[in-house]
């Protein structure tokens, strides 16, 4: 059974046929809306989620389907101790593809091997988060209309951000991207992805600690907030917390046609002030994530026969 846990797990020219099918969901929704009738996603976060959760089920709502959802991992039988694999053998019962977000790396992968429907990693731990970095590929493609040439800066957390990783990993398949890592030293993209995709494919990188320095250069700002819930020890948080406030001043160096991307939500890292900015495409990404996740939720169900 076919399931998206990794963004590797698409190849490029499906990611291309998925951001195609999305273009035509924004260009003749009507056409989409049963395409899904009479199906169910189940959704099951076990972590706190607004816009990834809600954008699943209107996804499928908008897609003529039905949503069935677990509230919390507290209401569920996790709370007694029920493991993931049973959790996704149950779910299957009841659904026909499942989107699942847990803090701990590799419980997308264990429900995937234990369900007899697709499953959608929806987020897993500090790993990966597939169809954000599909948000946030659709929103770069329909600002710049290529991938090919682009200066991209990855700033804020990136040793834990599951969003940077997916991305570094889906846009190195592009020629001529080249990477700006901005982050403090102990937020540091991990050495495994520098090591296993960077270096190994001979992508250009620099490393950094000053955004002002880098920004002139950029051609998408991707901005990420401190993540409290993936630090172990408070203090570390609060110190590093507020290592990056983009603000309309450390703007003024930027190129007119930077785009500012944020997988969300935000904390202080962009200043309200910049929303009003042609360059913000943050809210953007919200929407582009929503017709991705319909592009793939037809994509699977029709790889598995059921529509």
């Amino acid at each position: 059974m076919r399931s998206v846990i990794d963004i590797l797990d698409l190849s490029t020219e499906e990611l291309e046929s998925l951001m195609a099918t999305a273009l035509d969901i924004v260009a003749r929704p009507d056409d989409y809306a049963d395409a899904c009738r009479r199906k169910k996603l189940a959704t099951l976060f076990f972590e706190p989620s607004t816009r990834t959760r809600m954008s699943f089920e209107a996804a499928m709502y908008e897609l003529g389907g039905h949503v069935i959802s677990m509230s919390s991992a507290a209401s569920s039988s996790a709370a007694k101790g029920e493991s993931v694999a049973d959790t996704a053998k149950v779910v299957s019962c009841y659904a026909d593809i499942i989107a699942i977000r847990h803090p701990k790396e590799g419980a997308a992968l264990v429900a995937a091997e234990n369900a007899d429907v697709p499953v959608i990693n929806a987020g897993d731990g500090g790993h990966c988060h597939p169809t954000q970095t599909l948000a946030d590929l659709l929103t770069i493609r329909r600002e710049k209309g290529s991938f090919e040439g682009l200066t991209v800066g990855l700033c804020g957390d990136l040793k834990f951000g599951r969003t940077v990783h997916s991305l570094i990993n889906a846009l190195s398949r592009y020629r001529d991207v080249r990477f700006v890592l901005i982050s403090p030293e102990e937020l540091k993209v991990p050495s495994y992805v520098k090591r296993d995709v960077l270096k190994k494919q001979g992508i250009p990188y620099q490393q950094t600690t000053s955004l002002e320095d880098a920004i002139p250069e950029l051609d998408i700002l991707y901005m990420t907030r401190v993540q409290r819930e993936r630090f172990f020890n408070e203090e570390d948080y609060l110190r590093l917390k507020d290592s990056y406030i983009l603000t309309p001043d450390k703007l003024r160096r930027a190129k007119a046609d930077m785009s500012i991307l944020h997988p969300l939500p935000r904390v202080n890292e962009i200043s309200v002030a910049i929303d009003a900015d042609p360059r913000a495409c943050y809210f953007k990404q919200v929407l582009n994530g929503k017709y991705m996740r319909m592009a793939l939720i037809l994509m699977l169900l029709k790889e598995a026969g059921t529509i």
